[in-house]
């Protein structure tokens, strides 16, 4: 179970005490369990810190805590400090990385078998998409829609989300693809075949957590050749 802590303190010494983790993170490379550490200033209190460390686990934070580093660090810390540090210790009882999902929706919708669903509560009605296989990027909700639309006609296809990573405002998605050709798709007509297709997709969220932007990278040649489109080049 994913464990955090929370520190938190008082110091008009912020800058000072910014080094110390430096140094800290610094001197505890390859042991550290640490995986996330984010520090918050109070907004209404300008000498108000509080730290949020994340860990694997509870286990794992104890590790960290027992490090010699991780002493001497608390105490030129306690130091820093206008009042002692006060700790809470969490057990993570819900998780829930919201552009993560919010992408993973996108996936199904596009998906989704019937009329392709309205797509406004996902992504931004001024959407920029880069596609390395179009001339020119595709801009605005619309145009997003009938391209996805011109897919849908050629093939019913599904996505299955084999890694999904995300950071700040960022979530990158690595797919496969796997479809049916049941209609006319660059020219070549419908050949009923099963098709397959990996690719990497990275998003970028807008302020109001919906898809602002969106890079694709994805295997259009391998498509093309099971579609048979490269038969004759081979002969």
């Amino acid at each position: 179970m994913t464990f955090v802590q929370l520190i938190e303190c008082r110091t008009s010494r912020f800058d000072e005490m910014d080094q110390l983790m430096d140094k800290w993170v610094e001197q505890t490379r390859g042991r550290r369990t640490a995986r996330h550490d984010m520090v918050g200033r109070d907004r209404s209190d300008g000498e108000h810190f509080i730290e949020i460390v994340e860990f694997p686990s509870y286990e794992e934070a104890m590790r960290n805590s027992h490090l010699p580093e991780t002493h001497r660090i608390y105490r030129d810390l306690v130091a820093l400090c206008d009042e002692m540090p006060t700790f809470t210790d969490l057990d993570v009882v819900r998780d829930e990385q919201l552009h993560e999902a919010n992408a993973r929706r996108f996936f199904e919708a596009i998906s989704a078998p019937g009329e392709l669903p309205p797509l406004d509560g996902v992504m931004t009605e001024h959407y920029h998409d880069h596609d390395p296989a179009n001339e020119q990027d595709i801009l605005g909700m619309d145009a997003i829609r009938r391209e996805i639309t011109m897919w849908r006609g050629a093939f019913d296809y599904r996505f299955d989300l084999d890694d999904q990573i995300g950071e700040g405002d960022r979530v990158c998605t690595r797919w496969t693809w796997r479809g049916i050709h049941k209609g006319e798709f660059l020219g070549l007509p419908n050949t009923g075949r099963q098709v397959t297709m990996t690719g990497t997709t990275v998003f970028r969220f807008g302020e109001d957590g919906k898809i602002a932007e969106g890079w694709w990278q994805y295997d259009r040649l391998g498509l093309m050749a099971q579609l048979g489109a490269l038969d004759e080049l081979e002969t």
